[in-house]
């Protein structure tokens, strides 16, 4: 039985010559020769004023809080149905995030809930580009501009995707993205702060290494300098191995992202007629990356027992997304519905540049046949008496 595995990174020859020649070069670790060419690299393709990369988008987030200077008790909404980074990120400074519901069709943040949120001590926005799907920028930049609020754009999911013509990456003024194994371009770990403030991008180069800035920098120079501590930073650099891969990845994000578009395409086209699912939808405004593909189960599937049949028959599968304020370590007594909902009923299947058409065929028909077993529906289950 052939496996097909829910993610799968599509790295080659192109980026294993990539690394030989950082290991040539003797120098591995991060803020080197690779990484300052991969940070000029994504501040040209997005037309920003500079361009840090960094271990994870975790840390971007992390850092991108800092340099907009949330404090202790500060108010941040941020999107509700995600990966929590963006909550976490929140709370690492000790501050406060607050929730906001999203779209039931596109699983985006809902603007009307985040303009419902603002209060006096909100200090910014955090909207997800929801596993691939540009938010709705033109209304958050409103409510945001409105209140004198940040917007930050967690573009973790969304490397190749767009917005009113505009990439991904490019919609607020501070975006961060991922390069996990997992992304449309991906180095294993790693990830990248884009500012159109070089201040605020400078702020974070900073305290991505310590508070002491580039080791690799100080060794051309000649004598003994001697680095001075002037921030509280940490260790969030991303590595000249890491950096040399993502400059081939980048490079490859058109091939990579239409060979996902296909596999979406083709899920969409043979889930057209299935009753007991709803398949994504794209507004035409905009496009997606596809990191996932995820599919809105019926609320009379039981969705644990059809993923415990997709992976006895070697196929991949997720339960999508978190409904952040649900998560105990939050505590949170917000309200997000249709947040909660997807969080129950959406599934994640197969979703990566190397699927064949052949293997989504199988995924589908893996699939029909569990809805049908484990759905309650009486109309369903007449109709296939």
């Amino acid at each position: 039985m052939e496996a097909i595995p829910l993610v799968h990174a599509s790295l080659g020859e192109r980026e294993l010559a990539a690394v030989a020649e950082v290991f040539a070069s003797g120098w591995p670790a991060g803020q080197g020769p690779r990484g300052k060419a991969l940070e000029a690299q994504l501040a040209q393709k997005y037309a920003v004023a500079d361009a840090v990369a960094v271990s994870n988008c975790g840390a971007a987030l992390h850092l991108a809080l800092m340099a907009l200077d949330v404090s202790p008790g500060d108010e941040v909404i941020v999107a509700d149905y995600t990966f929590p980074a963006p909550a976490h990120a929140v709370r690492y400074l000790g501050a406060v995030p607050v929730f906001a519901d999203v779209r039931a069709d596109t699983a985006t943040v809902d603007p009307q809930a985040v303009a419902d949120l603002v209060g006096p001590r909100t200090v910014g926005v955090i909207a997800v580009d929801t596993v691939g799907m540009p938010a709705d920028y033109a209304p958050l930049r409103a409510i945001t501009d409105r209140h004198g609020l940040f917007l930050v754009e967690d573009a973790a999911c969304a490397v190749g995707a767009t917005y009113q013509g505009r990439q991904a990456g490019a919609l607020a003024e501070v975006a961060c993205l991922s390069f996990h194994g997992r992304k449309g371009a991906t180095s294993g770990e790693g990830g990248a702060l884009l500012a159109t403030d070089p201040a605020l991008a400078a702020d974070a180069r900073l305290r991505s290494s310590f508070g002491i800035g580039s080791i690799f920098d100080m060794g051309k120079v000649v004598g003994l300098p001697i680095p001075e501590f002037t921030e509280i930073g940490y260790n969030f650099k991303l590595s000249d191995i890491a950096a040399a891969i993502l400059q081939v990845q980048l490079d490859r994000i058109d091939e990579l992202l239409a060979r996902r578009t296909a596999v979406a395409a083709q899920y969409t086209e043979l889930l057209a007629d299935e009753e007991l699912t709803t398949t994504p939808w794209v507004p035409e405004d905009r496009t997606h990356a596809w990191q996932s593909y995820m599919v809105t189960l019926d609320a009379s599937v039981d969705r644990a027992a059809v993923a415990a049949d997709l992976r006895a028959q070697g196929i991949g599968c997720g339960h999508g997304a978190w409904a952040t304020h649900l998560q105990p370590v939050f505590a949170s007594g917000d309200s997000c519905p249709v947040s909660a909902d997807l969080f129950h009923r959406n599934l994640a299947l197969p979703m990566h540049a190397e699927l064949t058409a052949s293997q989504v065929e199988r995924v589908v028909e893996v699939l029909r046949g569990s809805l049908r077993t484990h759905s309650t529906s009486t109309r369903i289950l007449g109709g296939a008496a």
